[in-house]
């Protein structure tokens, strides 16, 4: 075998697309039904190194390589949750302060057990990052150990139980009530109206908190033609009205209106036509569906977008991305110039939009260079952090001037999938070569009894925060868990898990940036205690 390593060692790309073959492989054994998915490129980057090192081949992918896999990962996490993340942000906040809370008593905990277990304050702020995972914090940490070697050392020993322990806890809150995976379904019913007081579009959609959209109405009489009606136009007695949004607001706008009517003016096409339609005019990306302005040029309207596998009701203020699919209601001789209009080519399902990629890139990269001062030295967020932040930022806008910041939502996942396996090899391969010198000095088993309980520690705070305190459904508090650990492997195998559901992505990207920043101040704190 020494002579294939020493290959590899020589060839760092042909070593990582080994690793990742060997990986996928591995990701695909299922043990009682339970698989690593992608995750499992990191354990087996982390065996073939160890075992690489044991026959003293030192295996290396750069770490640009690895540094690219990881912006590239979280910018588009970042665009892909944009949309959904600000909208929850204003309830989010609590939850974000709950993960600083618990990180922080995560902090005191390793400093009461390092004293106990008599382990030095530079390799207890090693070892802090290590159980959380998290690179940036071991950086700051050794700039401020007054040995810089020793938290290189904690976080060594403790990197690989951090990452299985929280993926176990993961997979638990998973198996919980409330942790599969649940598309909210939307669907439509036609309600006949039966209140005298009048109500407008706009009004109604409104009273729903716009979770709800008309997409047809039938005024008063049967031989009435069937419209497209505009936010301004009033819904009255007796007319046939057709909701679209999630069934189980449906009923209670029945409730308000009416009731279901047995008329389905849906079925009945001789007025109004409507098909799916994928946005692929670059002019109009970026742009919301208020500002398309299908009412006045064609009579139309969007009802819907499904971007991904999700189903989204449409409503004026929603900003549209690349390869979007809407749902478009048009009158039947306006349909075919519609889709000229929005383009309808597979194109836009599978353009990276490379101009709008690389800014975000260079930008968040830009953005983590950025020092924050604080007291004993200050940080920087590192580009993880950074291209995250922009990558919310970018996939909310939409377009910054002429610039698309946005990306189809198939092609930001590939991306994402490619380059999060990229990274994982990558800390493998590093972690690896280290982990069995680290585990066979003097204080290794004390320092991976450490790591344990400072990962345990924080798995329960964090679930206690959460679930208990926030009441996060067990889904979300399984992407939450992956973004306070800051640990791409475990956002893998929840995302393999849950078929890449939305709302995972909204709680891994919500509490990221504070973990990140919690954890590099703590580790800091941590070293600077010697």
């Amino acid at each position: 075998m020494s002579s294939i390593f020493t290959l590899l060692s020589e060839h760092p790309l042909l070593l990582l697309a080994v690793l990742l073959a060997f990986g996928a492989a591995l990701g695909h054994v299922r043990v009682k039904g339970v698989h690593l998915g992608p995750a499992a490129v990191l354990f087996a980057a982390l065996g073939v190194s160890a075992w690489a090192a044991s026959a003293d081949v030192d295996l290396e992918i750069p770490e640009v390589i690895g540094t690219f896999g990881l912006v590239l990962f979280t910018y588009t996490v970042g665009v892909v949750s944009g949309t959904h993340f600000f909208s929850s942000l204003r309830r989010g906040w609590p939850t974000m302060l709950v993960v600083a809370g618990a990180l922080s008593l995560v902090g005191v905990i390793a400093v009461g057990v390092g004293r106990v277990m008599g382990i030095e304050p530079g390799i207890v702020s090693g070892a802090f990052a290590g159980a959380l995972n998290n690179t940036p914090a071991l950086a700051a940490a050794s700039a401020r150990a007054a040995d810089p070697s020793a938290p290189t050392i904690g976080y060594s020993i403790t990197y690989l139980g951090g990452v299985i322990l929280m993926l176990a806890v993961a997979a638990w809150s998973l198996r919980r009530p409330g942790g599969e995976s649940r598309r909210e379904e939307i669907g439509h019913e036609t309600i006949r109206v039966e209140v005298h007081e009048p109500i407008t579009v706009d009004a109604l959609s409104a009273a729903h908190g716009q979770d709800i959209t008309v997409s047809r109405l039938k005024h008063a009489h049967a031989a009435n033609p069937t419209m497209v009606p505009g936010g301004a136009e009033t819904i009255g007695h007796n007319d046939l009205v057709t909701v679209v949004g999630p069934r189980e607001l449906l009923d209670a706008v029945a409730q308000q209106l009416g009731h279901v009517s047995s008329h389905d003016i849906v079925a009945d096409r001789a007025d109004l036509d409507y098909r799916r339609i994928t946005l692929s005019t670059k002019s109009l990306v970026g742009h919301t569906i208020g500002e398309l302005d299908l009412e006045a040029k064609f009579g139309a309207a969007v009802t819907r977008v499904r971007r991904g596998d999700l189903d989204l009701v449409a409503h004026d203020t929603f900003v549209l991305a690349m390869g979007d699919r809407v749902r478009v209601i048009a009158p039947r001789d306006q349909m075919a110039e519609v889709s000229t209009y929005l383009g309808d080519s597979d194109r836009g399902m599978s353009d990276i939009n490379v101009g709008g990629l690389a800014l975000g890139l260079a930008v968040g990269m830009a953005l983590g260079l950025v020092h924050v001062p604080t007291p004993g030295g200050g940080f920087t967020v590192g580009a993880a952090a950074g291209t995250l932040l922009v990558g919310l930022v970018f996939g909310r806008l939409g377009r910054v001037g002429p610039v698309i910041t946005s990306m189809s939502h198939g092609a930001a996942q590939s991306l994402s999938a490619l380059g999060m396996v990229t990274f994982l090899a990558y800390a493998g391969v590093r972690a690896g070569r280290s982990i069995t010198d680290a585990l066979a000095s003097d204080s290794g088993w004390k320092v991976a009894v450490l790591g344990l309980v400072l990962t345990a520690s924080a798995a329960v705070l964090l679930v206690l925060g959460m679930h208990v305190l926030r009441k996060l459904t067990w889904l979300e508090t399984a992407g939450a868990l992956a973004g306070s650990q800051t640990q791409p492997a475990i956002l893998a195998y929840v995302n393999d898990k849950t078929s890449y559901d939305t709302r995972v992505g909204v709680a891994y990207a919500l509490v990221y940036p504070v973990a990140m920043i919690s954890k590099i101040i703590v580790a800091q704190v941590l070293a600077g205690l010697g």
